[in-house]
């Protein structure tokens, strides 16, 4: 009794077949599918590696959803496990796929056209005419208007000879060349992801910036990127220019210009040379690239502790929390007697009253600005060594400051001054701008786009040429000569039978007899 079970795949058996199915095309198409799914939660996540205070906040905000998103890497989407095992899938998958393709590709360039078939009656598009002319002269007119394809002249006998042409090898080029740029875009990205690094700092006006590890706010680098690679350039922030659009017209408040200026030195010992950053018009220097990515109000406050000691007096930035630039800010103030103090609060660039008597902003710009700020007192909990964020107040060691029932209030504009109930006192100096910088570094930046290119110019080829066989066939018959021409179209097309005509219209031409009929 025999048996029709099917052997089981051996462990070779089992690997080809897996290599076969990773290097198809239709996984290939599947695998890119599948990374662009997978770079959506980029975009709906904010990245710590592009914006660390908004995944700070998304966790504020989301307490339960955010830490099983962080779990799942959604706040580290690009550099994540399984966006890397699908993005090295799909790179092995399009070399497989495009190194066996390359080898046929070059075979069949060196290969003849194929053989002309026995019934041309059979061809998607073929015709027949009789003309004077000697076999040898339709073969000669046959090969000047097959133009630049690739011919073959095969002779069956005497009287019977045949021309086989093939055009359109561009083609596979092109799809070639496409799956080529491909990998290019992503050996590219991989390359500036591993080498490169990119940071954010805030910088306020008159202060300035060194490029070093201790001065980013944000910092972020691939795993083959070393600190001390960092270009040593420094730079300083003169002035900003913030404008809007003016209050009373069409979009009142929209930024119409973000300029920052100042001076920076490539490296110590340099010259000093100016820079003018816009949006979208960074600073290069040295491979790095400072890019203008945000702006903000930073007022410079002065606090004197109990003892009459001036224990505070510097610029804090308060953070944008909407278009009308209502910013938060913390201040701490970890020198004051007889115990440290902290402040949270806001800041109105042009302040006004809402219609529940609190006070707004209006406007972006510093028309009308005020301060308001909550205090602490206690331990900051900046003793024990641990890091904290400059815009976060840890108050778990704190107490606040009540004024009845509620918490003591400080409301200041520019130029004013507040007692603390400590005995001492804050005062709002001045009000400067800052500007958040990106300052960021990816080698090899050009080639995805070079790949980008060469994939656009390959696609285009690989539509637009037209893979086509023509055969030819001339046999003596009496005193005249029958020709039989017959096309094929390896990318099926409704436009054969027209250019079969006009084919025929050059052979005729080529014979010079154009009157003759076709059947």
């Amino acid at each position: 009794m025999t048996s029709n079970a099917v052997p089981a795949l051996g462990r070779r058996e089992l690997t080809r077949w897996f290599w076969r199915q990773l290097t198809s095309m239709r996984t290939a198409l599947f695998l890119l599918l599948l990374l662009a799914i997978a770079a959506v939660p980029g975009s709906l996540v904010p990245q710590r590696g592009v914006d660390a205070r908004a995944v700070e906040a998304y966790f504020l905000d989301h307490p339960k959803s955010a830490p099983v998103l962080d779990k799942l890497g959604f706040f580290s989407v690009y550099t994540s496990p399984w966006f890397s095992a699908v993005y090295l899938l799909l790179m092995v998958s399009l070399i497989g796929c495009i190194v066996p393709r390359s080898f046929v590709y070059l075979r069949a360039l060196r290969a003849r056209p194929p053989k002309a078939p026995r019934n041309f009656a059979r061809m998607p598009a073929s015709a027949s005419f009789e003309t004077s002319a000697s076999v040898d002269e339709v073969v000669a007119a046959g090969r000047e208007a097959l133009g630049r394809a690739r011919v073959d002249v095969a002779e069956r006998d005497q009287d019977v000879r045949e021309v086989s042409a093939e055009r359109g090898y561009l083609r596979e080029a092109g799809n070639l060349v496409f799956h080529i740029s491909v990998v290019v875009v992503l050996v590219g990205v991989a390359v500036g992801t591993l080498f490169g690094y990119r940071g954010s700092a805030i910088v306020t006006e008159g202060q300035g910036f060194s490029n070093s590890l201790t001065q980013y706010d944000e910092f972020g680098s691939g795993s083959l990127f070393q600190a001390d690679q960092l270009p040593p350039f420094s730079l300083k922030l003169e002035t900003f220019t913030a404008k809007f659009q003016p209050l009373g017209s069409q979009q009142a408040g929209a930024p119409r210009l973000f300029r920052a200026e100042g001076t920076y030195t490539a490296e110590p010992g340099s010259d000093e040379r100016t820079f003018d950053i816009t949006v979208n018009h960074p600073l290069e220097i040295d491979g790095t690239s400072v890019f203008l990515v945000g702006q903000g109000y930073a007022p410079v406050l002065k606090v004197t502790d109990a003892n009459g000691d001036v224990v505070f007096n510097e610029a804090v930035p308060f953070l944008p929390t909407d278009p009308s630039y209502t910013s938060n800010g913390v201040v701490k103030v970890p020198d004051a007697e007889p115990e440290q103090l902290g402040f949270q609060g806001f800041f109105l660039p042009t302040a006004a009253s809402g219609a529940d008597g609190a006070s707004i902003s209006v406007y972006p710009a510093a028309a009308n600005p005020l301060l308001g700020l909550f205090v602490w007192h206690g331990d900051l909990g900046l003793d024990d060594g641990s890091p904290q964020s400059v815009y976060i107040l840890d108050k778990s060691k704190m107490k606040q400051y009540m004024n009845g029932e509620k918490g003591y209030r400080v409301s200041l504009q520019e130029g004013q001054a507040q007692k603390l109930p400590n005995g001492g006192t804050i005062e709002f100096v001045d009000l400067r701008q800052f500007a958040r910088f990106q300052i960021s570094s990816s080698p090899g930046v050009q080639v995805p786009l070079i790949g980008i290119v060469a994939g656009l110019f390959g696609l285009v080829m690989s539509l637009t040429v037209k893979p086509r066989r023509t055969w030819i066939r001339a046999r003596r018959e009496g005193s005249r000569t029958v020709v039989d021409v017959a096309v094929l179209d390896r990318v099926p097309r409704d436009d054969l039978p027209a250019d079969l005509d006009a084919f025929l219209e050059r052979f005729r031409e080529a014979l010079g007899e154009t009157e003759e009929k076709t059947t």
